[in-house]
């Protein structure tokens, strides 16, 4: 049973980008506020301002302007691109290289400060040293089997750890002290201080792309066997149901209380409320998709899409007007955290009366009563 969910917005289309140059194709995206960045096959890096637009009738268009764009001056793709607003830093992965640019003239920074032999790299999102002018990054190194940490100023870099894992890492995210990694042929949760590690579930790499997301505070959300999306804490054990994906999903994303996948046909979104599969939106020839501060975006190798989530009221009246109430109460359950809690009170009440009524006009007395009560 579907749900309207999400709207699909085109946010930067080709000609925006590329002009008639049919060879760029779009790498990685970021995300900082208003301000999108871009990173072409070709060594360069695009910065537009986004500027979100909403008619009268409700609909939401997003307008992108084109500020500048700079060449890393190699023949190579820039691999992965992350900000670190705090130091108005944006931080380029670039032929195994790590570069520190200026986010808003995209300039290197004049000590010219660097993080060599990197293969992916990701922020800590909970970082351990409590420095509000300093940025941590995981890297997976170039050298086998090994893991760095480092802490990234506006204009130097440090290395802090570098830890060996018992198989080549391909994919890691970061929780304070905890990585969460996907080796050749497992997920393991590694606390980097302590050197304790703990095997999650076997996964084949060769055979699938590894999916290892943070999605809250000590909690990863990772692409299991048989299509799973798999929940795991740091504690090696799952705290909710898996969701079912396609056994091909490239990339995942969560925009509460909804967990989006992109594969090669489709976007599907489900509910970590219930598990269950709300909406599919065909998308083709996507290869990126991730969440950047509950910003939703896709991006083919030629342009970059957002999806817009529809306010939660609107989706639990959808519901309930198709009579799918005990839908629209775990939802309605579930929204208390985006909701503030007078205005949550307010509106569950009239979500459990309109819920009584259909309950009543279905003759279902007792379920009713316990509604309006």
């Amino acid at each position: 049973m579907s749900v309207k969910a999400f709207k699909l917005v085109s946010a930067v289309e080709r000609e925006m980008l590329m002009g008639d140059k049919t060879y760029i194709n779009i790498e990685c995206i970021e995300c900082c506020g208003k301000n999108l960045y871009i990173g072409t096959n070709d060594c360069f890096i695009y910065h537009f301002l986004l500027d979100e637009k909403v008619s009268t009738a409700g609909k939401i268009t997003f307008a992108a302007t084109k500020q500048l764009h700079k060449y890393l001056g190699l023949k190579k793709p820039v691999s992965e691109l992350k900000a670190a607003s705090a130091l108005t830093r944006l931080l380029v992965l670039c032929d195994n290289t790590i570069t520190l640019v200026n986010m808003i003239n995209l300039e290197p920074v004049p000590t010219g400060a660097r993080i060599k032999g990197a293969v992916t790299f990701t922020l800590n999102e909970n970082p351990v040293s409590g420095d509000p002018f300093c940025v941590e990054v995981c890297i997976i190194s170039v050298k086998r089997r090994t893991i760095q940490m480092f802490m990234v100023f506006e204009d130097r870099v440090q290395i802090v750890k570098e830890v060996f894992t018992p198989e080549q890492p391909c994919a890691v995210a970061v929780d304070g002290y905890y990585l969460c990694l996907a080796l050749t042929t497992q997920y393991i949760i590694l606390n980097y201080n302590t050197g304790v590690s703990q095997d999650l579930f076997p996964y084949c790499s060769d055979e699938k792309r590894p999916i290892v997301k943070r999605i809250g505070r000590q909690e990863f959300l990772l692409a299991g066997p048989g299509g799973l999306g798999m929940f795991a804490t740091v504690d090696g054990i799952s705290q909710r149901a898996p969701v079912h994906w396609s056994e091909n999903v490239i990339g995942a994303a969560l925009c509460f209380p909804y967990v989006v996948a992109l594969d090669d046909e489709f976007i599907t979104v489900h509910s970590m409320l219930d598990q269950q599969q709300k909406q599919t939106l065909p998308f083709k020839e996507g290869h990126i998709l991730q969440d950047f501060e509950g910003k939703v975006i896709v991006a083919t190798n030629k342009g970059v899409y957002i999806l817009v989530p529809l306010p939660l009221e609107k989706q639990i009246q959808d519901l309930l007007a198709s009579h799918r109430v005990e839908e629209a109460l775990v939802l309605a359950k579930g929204a208390r955290r985006n909701i503030p809690k007078e205005k949550f009170q307010v509106m569950y009440k009239r979500i459990l009366q309109q819920a009584g009524f259909i309950q009543f006009a279905q003759l279902q007395f007792l379920e009713a009563k316990e509604l309006f009560r």
